[in-house]
């Protein structure tokens, strides 16, 4: 019997196992550069913090801020680890109805984090399928698509929003409003960001489809939609991963803005820029803490997201490997 016999192999023979995805990861260069920026690591977890608080909002939170019943009026005003007039100890004090502001700001990162998360996920799906139709099949195609961009870009994506959002809630009949008032607001902001997508994929999908495995899943008849996600899409996930993580941070600020307008989140159910313009005006009155510890979790909030997507944008970057 052969020594080379694979039924006979002893186990100092066996082929080695491939790594798992797992051990590929913290293996690669990406993790490698996150362990070693100490700016990324505390970016990353007050990130995770905010999710994780807004996710588990109605089990971290001492009191619901938005259920009547327990709310108490004569607890009102109450500054930073005051005891109110029910005898309650408040972390970050209460506002004007008596709603610990602690938990108005964990119920408050829920809006605004969900806003964020789906107006990102919306501009980045419309802006990846316009980008892609206007690079790979070029024409007047291109043209119709890349006028529209460059006509939206010269107006401020805060006016976009404003526009778009009046224009939806409009045409929703009154009853409706109030309930689809987030979803309209996602819209809003979503197409008020798509272009920076359009534009980054439509560059490299105009020099992807141009490329030798391209023009030979072409000749094979593959369809062209097919190309375009198989082929094309993988190679602009990369620069579109970092858009839209700081795309990320610039739709929470656009929300808020939104809802320190007035336009936004209605008081009932509102997100930090809501409970920044409730605070707003009681801000000369005294009390300061309504409106400052909103702001200062909004702040924090989107200025970790911003260093978390400079990191990204490093990081794959293989000029700077």
């Amino acid at each position: 019997m052969s020594a080379l016999d694979p039924l006979h192999r002893t186990k100092a023979e066996e082929p080695p196992r491939a790594p798992s995805a797992w051990a590929r990861f913290f293996d690669s260069d990406i993790w490698y550069s996150f362990t070693r920026s100490p700016v990324t690591v505390v970016s990353a977890l007050i990130v995770l913090i905010f999710v994780v608080g807004a996710l588990f909002a109605p089990w971290i939170a001492p009191h619901n801020p938005f259920n009547p019943a327990e709310l108490n009026l004569m607890d009102g005003f109450t500054p930073p680890m005051g005891e109110a007039f029910s005898g309650n100890l408040y972390l970050l004090g209460t506002d004007d109805q008596g709603r610990d502001v602690f938990s108005t700001i964990l119920y408050g990162a829920r809006i605004s984090l969900f806003v964020g998360f789906c107006a990102v996920l919306f501009a980045m799906v419309l802006g990846i399928s316009l980008g892609l139709l206007a690079g790979y099949r070029g024409g007047w195609v291109d043209s119709l698509i890349m006028r529209i961009a460059d006509v939206q870009l010269s107006f401020p994506a805060i006016l976009v929003a404003l526009l778009i959002f009046g224009v939806a809630r409009a045409m929703l009949p009154r009853s409706m409003q109030g309930e689809m008032v987030i979803w309209v607001l996602i819209i809003a902001i979503g197409l008020s960001d798509w272009v920076q997508y359009a534009r980054t994929v439509r560059g490299t999908a105009m020099v992807e489809k141009n490329k030798e495995y391209v023009q030979a899943a072409r000749v094979i008849g593959i369809h062209p939609l097919l190309i375009m996600l198989r082929h094309v899409l993988p190679n602009v996930l990369g620069p579109v991963l970092v858009i839209a993580t700081i795309g990320l941070a610039l739709a929470i600020i656009a929300e808020a803005t939104l809802s320190f307008l007035g336009v936004g989140v209605p008081p009932t159910t509102p997100s930090l820029g809501t409970l920044i313009r409730i605070g707003n005006d009681f801000l000369f009155s005294g009390e300061w803490w309504i409106t400052l510890f909103p702001g200062l979790a909004l702040i924090l909030l989107a200025l970790s997201v911003n260093l978390l997507g400079d990191w990204l944008r490093d990081a794959l970057n293989p000029k700077l490997r």
